[in-house]
């Protein structure tokens, strides 16, 4: 007899503002982390990603503009959902659900409140799915920071028992998920992951990132820059914490460049953001899981060699690799991990963990839109 199949679509636009990454899978019973079936990767047109970029901050005419994002980013996520399933020789109607999450714009949990930027029903209609998209809000409403949400499918698929594990996801912002040997698991945002050092390399290659992280190994970490931009009060803030574009931008940097009275080789200053984001990952994981055997890293972070080779330096007694080594592409973890939150939602099964993110209990994540 064929095993039964239950495939879902993830699809995730991050903080690096580089594109969408779809994902399907199969979460039979005998895969309950799931199984990956296809990925595809559509990158943003140059337009949508200066408009993204753009509505980080306050501008005229927000709301037209927003909703006018929200459209084109719509159709971008039913381009990649026809895509994935193209490739996985899927039909759109045997899937069961996509997890959408829409991309963020603003995030002030201490507000009340998180804006992501999505047309989840025109995603629906065009990719003729099923559509979970809304995912932070219901946390956020419960008291909690809407953030990270992938903690709770990190310890379903890379936990291991009785072994101390981290995993760091490194897109615009890094987060860390702590899987103990026994215990709750925890997580939290650190700071910067590639966000500083996109805005460095956009400034001084004109590139979008420096790929490899062979520009940052060109230069030198200078000391006393690094100290002035670990002089943070988010650093030093007890979890659960969550933060984004809206602290760490070019404005932030600026400041802090500023205040050191910077004059150095670009190159430098690239090297000094690789070792700040190093250093508060490492940070984090001496302060809140000194018994970890291993990290894995995921995300766009996870291809700069010169950040991981700074990460390794910084926890010399930890086995610092990638979630490649347990059969997961370091691009796919967060689309999967909304694969799996569509899933939970549509069971009706809590998908945040208040030891994560503050919540004053166990939420049901996502507001449903059918096919």
């Amino acid at each position: 007899m064929t095993a039964r199949r239950e495939i879902f679509a993830g699809v995730m636009s991050g903080t690096s503002l580089d594109g969408v990454d779809a994902v399907l899978a199969d979460f039979a019973p005998d895969t309950p982390a799931g199984a990956l079936l296809a990925a595809t990767h559509v990158a943003f047109p140059s337009d949508l990603r200066r408009e993204l970029a753009a509505l980080q901050t306050p501008g005229p005419d927000e709301l037209a503009r927003a909703a006018r994002a929200a459209n084109a980013l719509a159709d971008l996520y039913a381009h990649a959902l026809a895509s994935v399933c193209l490739a996985a020789g899927v039909a759109a109607h045997d899937v069961v659900a996509a997890g959408v999450h829409g991309q963020t714009v603003r995030h002030r949990p201490h507000e009340g409140w998180t804006l992501q930027v999505n047309n989840p029903a025109r995603v629906a209609e065009r990719a003729y799915m099923t559509v979970v998209a809304d995912f932070r809000t219901r946390d956020v409403a419960a008291g909690g920071q809407g953030a990270p949400l992938v903690p709770a499918f990190h310890a379903a698929r890379f936990a291991q028992r009785g072994r101390a594990r981290v995993v760091v996801n490194i897109g615009g912002i890094a987060n860390v998920t702590l899987l103990p040997a026994r215990g709750d698991v925890r997580g939290f945002d650190t700071g910067p992951g590639n966000v500083l050092m996109d805005v460095a390399s956009e400034r001084h290659l004109g590139a979008p990132f420096d790929a490899g992280g062979a520009w940052a190994a060109s230069g030198r970490v200078d000391a006393v820059l690094l100290a002035a931009l670990l002089d943070e009060p988010f650093f030093a803030a007890p979890p659960p914490k969550s933060t984004g574009r809206d602290l760490f931008d070019a404005g932030w940097l600026d400041a802090r460049l500023a205040r050191a009275g910077w004059r150095g080789r670009p190159e430098d200053l690239q090297a000094t953001l690789a070792q700040l984001t190093a250093r508060t990952i490492a940070d984090a994981v001496r302060a809140h899981a000194p018994d970890t055997r291993d990290v894995l890293a995921c995300g766009g972070g996870a291809r700069n060699a010169t950040l991981l080779r700074a990460l390794a330096a910084e926890l010399p007694a930890v086995a610092v690799g990638t979630t490649e080594a347990e059969g997961v592409a370091t691009d796919h973890v967060e689309a999967l991990a909304f694969a799996w939150l569509a899933r939970e939602a549509l069971a009706g099964r809590h998908g945040n963990l208040p030891a994560v993110t503050g919540a004053s209990g166990p939420r049901v994540l996502g507001a449903i839109y059918p096919r």
